[in-house]
């Protein structure tokens, strides 16, 4: 495969990938060993790179770090990177799913609130017959004790998945796969966030036409505004003050 084009953002890589070359470069998983992990970055994750050199470190030394939110797709476009998309997570992982049933891509669910990564099962396996999920795992809200990542581990290297979907939130999801790939039995570590909760149907999706705007933090804080204003409020303002500094030339980035 051809190397793939990064760009700077506030001292963060991010792959200029359309939602298409990320699904084949995925698909390349099929039978390999710990190939590494992928990131799917939005502002928010860019923003607590700033203030948290280990999540800086993490997504600059992942496989893919791919764009999961507009803001990142149009700095990608103003860098020179025309043909990229977004790369959402929970279509990346839908794409992913579905041509991976072509070639016989086996996955792992590690993720979510009890129920769900089995509830995600079920359905995925209800709109792509064929899909192979061959493990399922949903942690404590909480770093895994030495015993619990021994068993998951175990689990792990018995089914020796192609991808091993992670679906925490961020940045713990991108700490845990800096930190865990190399241990784990399988070829992928992927990150994508809410995608359980929203390829399950557990938490609504907005509408496509939202998803391109740039508003979809908007549609999903007006949905969950205890949990998400506190991030959104503090890291949106943040990043666009830094991106203006950074394209201004005021502050360079590494």
């Amino acid at each position: 495969m051809q190397p793939v084009a990064v760009y700077n953002v506030l001292g963060v890589g991010v792959s200029a990938l359309t939602l298409e070359q990320a699904r084949d470069r995925v698909l390349g998983a099929r039978d390999a060993t710990r190939l590494g992990y992928v990131c799917a970055t939005g502002a928010h994750g860019v923003s607590e790179a700033q203030d948290d050199p280990a999540v800086r470190r993490s997504l600059n030394a992942a496989w893919l770090n791919v764009p999961d939110g507009m803001p990142l797709v149009w700095l990608g476009r103003w860098h020179g990177h025309r043909s990229m998309t977004r790369v959402y997570g929970p279509d990346l992982m839908h794409a992913v799913c579905d041509a991976g049933r072509g070639v016989g891509l086996t996955h792992y669910f590690f993720g979510s609130a009890p129920g769900v990564p089995e509830q995600l099962r079920e359905r995925l396996q209800q709109q792509l017959p064929g899909l192979q999920v061959v493990g399922t795992f949903s942690p404590p809200f909480r770093p895994l004790t030495d015993g619990e990542f021994a068993a998951l581990r175990a689990d792990v290297a018995a089914k020796r998945p192609d991808v091993f979907w992670v679906g925490l939130s961020t940045p713990k999801q991108e700490l845990f796969m800096a930190e865990r790939w190399q241990q784990l039995d399988t070829g992928l570590l992927i990150g994508v966030g809410a995608a359980f909760d929203l390829l399950s149907g557990r938490v609504r999706q907005a509408p496509r036409w939202i998803q391109h705007s740039g508003f979809e933090w908007l549609f999903r804080l007006c949905l969950e505004p205890r949990r998400l204003a506190p991030r959104y409020f503090r890291h949106l303002p943040l990043f666009a003050l830094r991106v203006s500094a950074q394209l201004t030339g005021l502050r360079k980035y590494p």
